[in-house]
């Protein structure tokens, strides 16, 4: 595995020996930092930075001097704001967090330590009633045992029912059962004072169960205290319970009721503190144009606050200034170092990389600027008098549609960040943009520019009266004074691009239809000296041309791409003509020369034609093309010739230069190039055998990996074989054979009698 160097960086070639075969294989990686480009790049990033962030904080209100007012006094001026203000209403601000904090309810915390200890309690009593139950003894002996055991608690009146009772271990067992269901719902223990400063309905419950801790509202109504447990009790043993133990319920339970839960201030103010800290703050907003302080009227408390909020010295959060740097850098950096390998297929060159950074910071400095024109109408959209089209429609022309149209919807990102652009002056911008990023995809005449001017213009009519109705624009004034500023920035935009473009393409040597249109002139000096020097190398040039042409017509790529590198292919034939089988007559100079040396002349010419194409300034993808036309494949005929010789001989000396074709252009090229050639020594050329012959040599082609890198489908060879078929055939089509015309004959002699 060797690695050899072209103009997109670096590209793996797997080197077979034996065959002489190179399998290409393209991979992404991260683009070389070059010095220039890097530092253009930084330069124009941290002009336009600069720009915009002056922009951001600069041009704010004047009002003047504020003590010329006071609360309850006439204002002697008006005041009105000249830029979106927003401020905190410290007032209602106040407002608002009073009534949050009194929406807070106060936090309770249960006690399982007193429950426990509560049912304990009851557990012993009801244990003890049972041994007494069980030992037989009489009502007085029961009354002086449990009053010696459990001194104060029950009265004789409750212990004399419950003695009586035939059900009397039942009703023990309902005064366990209700005394677990009264203290898990916990019994409170209400303060005398400080509730009334939180919410009035509700109270939290926290109880904590060691792993987690459980939260839940209750409303006042079910709140049970020690006052309010007799009342609790009655309701809760009204229904279901016999009448006897309804008699002593409350009694018999009393004695056990302990209260579990418990006010916490803590907590309470913590939940305080927490529903201040989520609160937001009342922001209130000053629309530009807005007039706060009228002359003749009162001043309120409110208009001061607004005069201060006007007055007030700009400040900008930091975390808003690094995401607008952050959002910049990625402006810059993703589109112009990466981005451009995914959305055209290889790394923007250095020309490109200075143009894209230019218009950028051109674009964003000359809308910063914008934003301080007066307009005769509020709704007059600053983007309007940017030529936003213009500055995608050179990209799109001179590095292609997928970077022009991710560029329209990303740049006018840098004026909305840097608050140039509101909203429909973004959405304007969108728009034309877009639409210009695909509008001179197939220019080919200055026609095509006005056209072009002529669509934007149409565009952004339709989306300046989108804004306009959106934002009310009440008067026909409005109307017609933005769309003919809409329009004329369409028509001025597609009418610049032909200013701009020539220099542009020459600059980045760039192959747009323009140029190439330039180049597929015949007369040009270049093609006019093939003809003189290589005439049958002219001829074949120009066959390769319709081949190319026509199959890239059929699979969708770029025909006059092809036809334009097809014309020039074999420039490098022009030093040594003779050596080449289409400009010899009679006589074969190879006849002389040892294999070797004949491979050698003829691979030079591929060396020799990218020498040549670079020297005359070719666009780069027709210099791919000349450079690639024969890929690295073996010069057969005398690399068999060679083998008769020595069999040791090595492929690689009877191997063009060149790598394979990596694009579908290219690859027409070569397809058209051996197909054409090799045609011309078919016998009765019919249109069966021609395809026939043709497909053998595709699949040559294949199978030596020539087409590897170059994007082609089965179906696109498919395609391209009857596009030359159809071609081919047309040109060596069979002709009748006319027949001779009968020799003339010789007038009759004059029979007249002589003198």
């Amino acid at each position: 595995m060797t690695m050899k160097e072209n103009h997109d960086g670096l590209e793996a070639v797997d080197e077979t020996r034996g065959a002489g075969i190179k399998n290409t294989s393209l991979t992404f990686r991260f683009p070389k930092i070059r010095p220039g480009p890097a530092a253009a790049t930084g330069i124009a990033f941290l002009v336009s930075l600069a720009i915009a962030m002056h922009s951001m904080h600069s041009g704010g209100n004047s009002v003047g001097d504020i003590q010329d007012f006071e609360v309850g006094k006439v204002a002697e001026r008006d005041v009105t704001a000249e830029q979106p203000v927003s401020y905190i209403d410290e007032a209602a601000t106040q407002l608002r967090l009073e009534a949050q904090q009194r929406l807070v309810s106060a936090v309770f915390t249960y006690s399982p330590e007193e429950s426990r200890a509560a049912q304990r309690e009851y557990s012993r009593f009801f244990r003890f009633s049972l041994d007494l139950f069980k030992e037989g003894v009489s009502l007085e002996v029961y009354d002086l045992r449990i009053r010696a055991e459990f001194p104060g608690f029950f009265s004789g009146e409750t212990l004399e029912i419950l003695f009586e009772a035939s059900d009397r271990e039942d009703m023990l067992k309902f005064g366990a059962s209700l005394l677990d269901n009264f203290m898990e719902e916990g019994i409170f223990a209400l303060p005398e004072t400080g509730l009334e400063a939180y919410n009035p309905d509700t109270v939290e419950l926290l109880r904590n169960s060691g792993a987690q801790v459980g939260r839940e509202r209750v409303a006042f109504g079910r709140i049970v205290t020690l006052a309010s447990a007799h009342e609790a009790i009655d309701r809760y043993v009204a229904d279901g319970f016999p009448p006897s133990f309804r008699l002593i319920a409350f009694d018999l339970l009393k004695p056990f009721i302990k209260e579990n839960v418990f006010f916490s201030l803590q907590d309470t103010k913590r939940r305080l503190e927490e529903a201040g800290d989520l609160m937001e703050s009342v922001v209130k907003y000053i629309e530009p144009g807005k007039r706060v302080i009228r002359k003749g009227f009162i001043v309120t408390e409110e208009d001061m606050a607004q005069l201060r909020a006007l007055n007030a010295p700009s400040k900008k959060d930091p975390r808003i200034i690094i995401g607008q740097f952050l959002l910049f850098l990625l402006l810059y950096g993703f589109f112009v170092f990466l981005g451009s390998v995914k959305l055209i297929g290889r790394p923007l060159t250095g020309p490109e990389i200075y143009l894209l950074s230019a218009l950028t910071a051109l674009y964003i400095i000359g809308a910063c600027f914008a934003k301080n024109l007066s307009f005769n109408t509020e709704y007059f959209p600053v983007s309007i008098v940017l030529p936003t089209a213009l500055v995608i429609m050179l990209p799109s022309l001179l590095i292609g549609a997928p970077l022009a149209l991710a560029w329209a919807i990303v740049l006018p990102l840098g004026p909305f960040l840097s608050n140039a652009f509101d909203v429909s002056a973004y959405i304007f911008a969108l728009v034309s943009g877009v639409v210009g990023s695909y509008t001179l995809q197939r220019a080919e005449k200055r026609m095509d520019l006005v056209k072009a001017g002529l669509i934007i213009a149409g565009a952004n009519g339709i989306a300046v009266i989108a804004i306009l109705l959106i934002n009310g624009a009440a008067t026909w004034g409005d109307y017609l004074i933005i769309l003919f500023w809409a329009a004329f920035n369409g028509v001025a935009s597609g009418m610049l691009v032909l200013g701009a473009l020539p220099p542009l393409e020459h600059a980045l040597n760039a192959a747009t239809a323009f140029r190439l249109i330039e180049l597929s002139d015949l007369n040009t000096p270049l093609l006019k000296r093939l003809f003189t020097v290589a005439s049958g190398t002219y001829s074949h040039s120009i066959m390769v041309a319709n081949l190319a042409e026509a199959a890239c017509q059929e699979i969708g790529a770029n025909p006059l791409l092809a036809r334009v590198g097809a014309y020039y292919h074999d420039i490098g034939k022009m030093e040594q003509p003779d050596y080449f089988v289409e400009n010899q007559t009679s006589y074969n100079k190879h006849n002389d020369i040892p294999p070797a040396l004949s491979a050698t002349i003829i691979r030079s010419h591929v060396r020799i034609g990218v020498e040549k194409a670079r020297s005359l300034g070719l666009p780069q993808e027709v210099t791919d093309i000349v450079a690639e036309h024969h890929g690295n494949s073996i010069i057969t005929w005398f690399y068999n010739k060679a083998l008769e010789q020595d069999p040791q001989a090595d492929p690689e000396e009877f191997s063009y230069p060149g790598s394979p074709p990596r694009s579908r252009e290219s690859a027409a090229v070569m397809l058209a190039d051996v197909s054409e050639a090799a045609v011309r020594t078919l016998e009765n050329p019919t249109p069966a055998r021609i395809d026939q012959f043709i497909q053998e040599l595709f699949d040559a082609k294949v199978e030596h990996g020539q087409l590897a890198a170059s994007e082609l489908t089965f179906r696109d060879l498919e395609t391209i074989k009857h596009a030359f078929v159809q071609v081919l055939a047309g040109y060596y089509h069979s002709r009748i054979k006319y027949p001779k015309l009968p020799p003339k004959e010789a007038p009759a002699a004059d029979k007249g009698n002589n003198p």
